[in-house]
């Protein structure tokens, strides 16, 4: 076995990553998965804190240093369940959560020596798991208990996870033509394959879980019929009411939202029925936004073959939400990004087409307390940029169905639904976790809260 705390004599080394000009031109992931020497050594890196602050920035608290340490001595079966037994789908949050922001921000290494890679190394405890012929391990489905998931988004698929670990039956309803949601349709095969979310899917339907796609609560089926046949429901419905600018013209012809842009270009990849508007070939793209769905739709328009694709932020880079390697990602790719800018008007044509936007330029201000600047808007700085296509990636507001008022499910002033500590809504028996409850937020933040609500429900059913 490898000393731990090599970090004295091993850097920190990421993954290999395919070349910029060649990755544009396609949807496939960009990253190497390590290998399992590169795995062990930058694992043994870790210094095995008595109180680790990795795993306690984890929303889902997993136990990062002992499948690290695991991992350093070549104990792979042993990482993979460790690593699945707190993660429903390590594979998944090792390539898409923001480790900089989370577990590998706050590593004692970030200071000086650099973090440990943990979220590439998780990517890789699960994907050589697999090559040997590991599966996450189901009970099978062993009590006479039935849960109805409403939505198959990172919440809904991790609350079926736990539910089946259980031995629970479990039924998932999703709109859609696939499951997965978010990580299906809004979160680019760049970097996410789509091929892993449907392996996961595949294995809950193994474990008992029945799939019904293309079912649409209150159109397709109504919410009194899945209640009447299950014990208990838990709504995974998401957030993809897009946030607006609320600015003249911003209904004009090609001013999309970035969800709605991401799922067409995604259904088109798909080779589903989408619409052609959102196509982006040819033309002068501008995307507003310095989140991590605005990099996706930057680096999405470049896939698509746009002329020229700009991202215009209102605050500095160094004030930018996203995550920053999804930021060098983008301008690697060809991204052209402009700070310290927001918008004041789309300018449109006599037939109601973008032609351009009109921005102001800003300065940062005082702090507020959470330490975040305000935005002060510079009179008479007024400036054009010439636009075919305006995307907007302003976060989103939690959906608010029909069918919650219908029964009695109540939401709070921003359309999230309320929830006790139990994760139970208003409606006994109703439970609810993810976008729908808190709005926009982390994949594994959802997934966190998909555990928890299944661990409540459980409780209820079983005891």
């Amino acid at each position: 076995m490898l000393d731990m705390q090599n970090f004295i004599n091993v850097e920190r080394i990421e993954p290999n990553r395919r070349d910029s000009n060649e990755r544009v031109e396609d949807f496939r992931e960009i990253y190497d998965i390590f290998s399992k020497e590169e795995a062990s050594v930058q694992a043994s890196r870790c210094v095995q804190c008595g109180d680790p602050f990795c795993h306690s920035k984890c929303p889902l608290h997993n136990y990062i240093p002992y499948w690290l340490k695991s991992i350093s001595g070549f104990k792979n079966e042993l990482a993979f369940k460790l690593s699945n037994e707190s993660n429903p789908y390590p594979e998944i949050t090792g390539r898409i959560c923001p480790q900089d922001r989370l577990c590998e921000g706050d590593c004692t290494l970030n200071d000086g020596h650099g973090a440990i890679t943990i979220g590439s190394i998780e990517t890789f405890i699960s994907e050589y798991g697999f090559k040997k012929g590991l599966k996450p391990e189901f009970p099978g489905i062993i009590t006479d208990k039935k849960v109805a998931i409403i939505g198959s988004g990172p919440a809904g698929l991790s609350c079926a996870t736990y539910l089946l670990r259980a031995g629970i039956k479990v039924d998932m309803y999703e709109r859609q033509n696939r499951a997965g949601g978010l990580l299906t349709y809004g979160i680019p095969g760049f970097k996410l394959d789509k091929e892993v979310v449907a392996r996961r899917v595949k294995w809950l339907e193994e474990a008992g879980m029945s799939l019904h796609i293309n079912s649409e609560i209150g159109k397709d089926i109504t919410f009194d019929e899945v209640a009447s046949e299950h014990d208990a429901i838990f709504l995974s419905i998401g957030a993809e009411t897009s946030n607006r600018a609320k600015l003249v013209n911003e209904n004009a012809k090609n001013v999309f939202m970035a969800m709605d842009f991401l799922r067409d270009i995604q259904k088109k990849l798909f080779h589903e029925e989408y619409d052609k508007k959102y196509e982006v070939e040819g033309k002068n793209v501008v995307v507003i936004g310095g989140g991590d769905t605005a990099m996706d739709c930057l680096r999405t328009s470049i896939r698509e073959g746009a002329k020229s694709v700009k991202c215009l932020y209102r605050r500095d880079k160094y004030n930018m939400p996203g995550s920053k390697k999804e930021f060098k990602n983008a301008k690697a790719e060809g991204a052209v990004f402009t700070y310290n800018v927001t918008p004041k008007e789309i300018i449109a044509n006599s037939d109601d087409e973008v032609i351009a936007i009109e921005m102001q330029k800003t300065i940062l201000s005082n702090k507020d307390e959470n330490g975040r600047s305000s935005i002060e808007i510079i009179k008479g700085s007024e400036f054009r940029v010439e636009a075919d296509i305006v995307i907007f990636a302003l976060g989103f507001s939690a959906s608010t169905p029909d069918f919650l008022a219908e029964n009695g499910i109540e939401v709070n002033k921003w359309g999230a639904i309320e929830v006790d500590k139990n994760h139970e809504t208003s409606k006994s028996g109703v439970y609810a976790g993810g976008d729908c409850k808190r709005g926009s937020d982390l994949v594994v933040t959802a997934a966190a809260e998909g555990k928890d609500a299944a661990e409540a429900i459980i409780k209820s059913l079983l005891t």
